[in-house]
């Protein structure tokens, strides 16, 4: 069952009240701990009570410090310490550490405690996850063939994009997933916090992007052999073998031209013009070796899900997600396409219409000019196109006369239903599409940003389990950051004002 929880306003009141005498003595040592402080002082865990009562029993021993150990776990992340039993023996040497997450020193969680807790946030049968992990898998060598650079694995099975689509558009999404609880406290503990702080914007008008990454596991590709080959002479054998990371798979690395072994992380990222700062909104950590087009399909399911107070009005995404389903998906919801078309799909195109549009769907005119976007009409679903000259464009035209002898121009009409991939309601090489391409960088540098900042491949962690969860609690200080900089909170500034009072 769960135990007293301490609430944020009491966790306040005990760290400002431990702390005030150590940075009376020595300022120093409390200064250099100064972002931490002003993060932790403002991580309102509350609702993570809400969150977790359904998964605890009502008999039984309590769980006891469960606010203070998610709460060590996010000052783990942001002092960059990788290991729970370091850790754990940090708290033991530095009585500030332990105020730092609301315990004393003779109250220290253990690095078993520091477990349990992640093995209760993982929704998984304990017994089929063991059996997973103890059992024989199939020993895979890493492939010898290489990619060409920027070229991401295609798709293992045709037309598995549109089967997706076809239970997305169900309102079929994976809701026995083992990670669905760490999605919710992400949600609840930080995304839903920096919405009410406007962080994230305007909600009901939200752009997102979608990229994935690769994440290298600290298993090792080889496994430890059970079999006797060796004995026999034979030292290169394909025996089925343990593994400590069973779930780990070979994936292409498209940047860096290498086959690297461990998972591919999916995450959808809004981006504040205003903060300059990139907000992950939604977290999953898929095999290596999984397309990030098919990927996109259940990340926007279960987001639609987990945010249904939200309306994404954009999705951006990389020539991953060029293909007919995502768009149709996309459209069925309402939601724009900023995708760039994918080379490989040239000449797949389904538009069979009598006007000449270029590469990028947008219509060409009698001189060969690229027509001037003029709008999209809701009413009927159209996009408007008019002459380049009279728009004034260009200086001058051959084809006038010979076109339109109006002094509007010609006007030419797209749907976007006729072939919603090279019509796309934002049309391609228009300003605003160029505008909205440039935040799609920002899902890679929230990847950046977990694998560089905070180190997250250091950790040398195995399974699903704790990858996931690491990079929910990364994720959670990426917000810290983001609110700090929009409230300019400084938790010295307030020490020094209450000291001065006292004084």
């Amino acid at each position: 069952m769960l135990g007293a929880w301490r609430s944020h306003s009491d966790y306040q009141s005990f760290l400002v009240e431990n702390i005030q005498p150590i940075y009376a003595s020595d300022k120093n040592r409390v200064l250099q701990f100064s972002e931490a402080l002003s993060k932790l002082y403002n991580l309102d865990l509350d609702v993570l009570k809400l969150v977790l009562e359904p998964y605890y029993s009502n008999t039984g021993s309590p769980a006891k410090n469960q606010p203070e150990v998610f709460r060590s776990f996010v000052l783990m992340s942001l002092l960059k310490c990788h290991s729970i039993t370091k850790w754990v023996y940090m708290l033991h040497h530095d009585d500030l550490l332990c105020y730092m997450i609301g315990v004393s020193p003779d109250n220290i969680p253990g690095v078993g405690t520091h477990y349990d807790l992640i093995n209760r946030l993982w929704l998984e049968d304990p017994d089929i996850e063991k059996d997973r992990q103890d059992s024989l898998h199939p020993f895979k060598r890493k492939p010898r063939k290489k990619l060409a650079k920027n070229q991401k694995l295609p798709p293992r099975h045709p037309g598995i994009i549109q089967k997706f689509v076809d239970l997305a558009l169900q309102g079929k999404i994976f809701e026995s997933r083992p990670e669905k609880l760490l999605q919710q406290i992400f949600a609840d503990v930080a995304v839903r916090p920096s919405a009410n702080a406007g962080i994230l914007g305007d909600i009901e008008k939200l752009t997102i992007s979608g990229d994935g990454t690769c994440i290298k596991t600290g298993g090792s590709p080889f496994g430890i052999r059970t079999c006797d080959c060796a004995n026999k002479g034979i030292f290169n054998c394909d025996c089925h073998r343990k593994f400590s990371d069973p779930d780990a798979r070979y994936g292409w690395d498209s940047y860096h031209e290498t086959w690297f072994y461990g998972y591919s992380g999916y995450f959808l990222v809004t981006y504040n013009e205003e903060l300059k700062s990139d907000i992950p909104i939604y977290l999953r950590l898929v095999e290596a070796p999984r397309y990030d087009g098919v990927t996109a399909i259940i990340a926007l399911s279960e987001a639609r899900a987990l945010y249904p107070d939200f309306v994404f009005d954009k999705f951006i995404g990389d020539c991953a997600h060029d293909n007919y389903p995502t768009y149709h998906l996309l459209n069925k919801w309402n939601i724009k396409p900023v995708i760039p078309l994918n080379k490989k799909n040239k000449n797949n195109s389904k538009y069979q219409g009598t006007i000449k549009i270029n590469e990028n769907g947008i219509p060409v005119c009698m001189a060969g000019l690229p027509m001037v976007y003029n709008g999209f009409m809701k009413d009927r679903n159209r996009i408007k196109w008019r002459c380049p000259f009279a728009t004034g464009k260009v200086d001058s035209c051959n084809c006038k006369d010979k076109c339109s002898s109006s002094d509007y121009g010609r006007t030419v009409y797209t749907k976007p239903s006729s072939d919603p991939r090279l019509f796309t309601v934002i049309p391609r090489g228009s300003d605003e599409w160029k505008g909205e391409m440039k935040k799609r960088t920002s899902s890679e540098r929230v990847n950046k940003r977990l694998l560089n900042d905070y180190e997250l491949e250091l950790s040398k962690t195995r399974g699903k389990k704790r990858w996931s969860f690491w990079i929910m609690i990364h994720s959670i200080n990426i917000h810290l950051d983001a609110r700090l900089k929009k409230s300019k909170f400084d938790f010295i500034s307030m020490l020094d004002g209450l000291l001065g009072r006292v004084a």
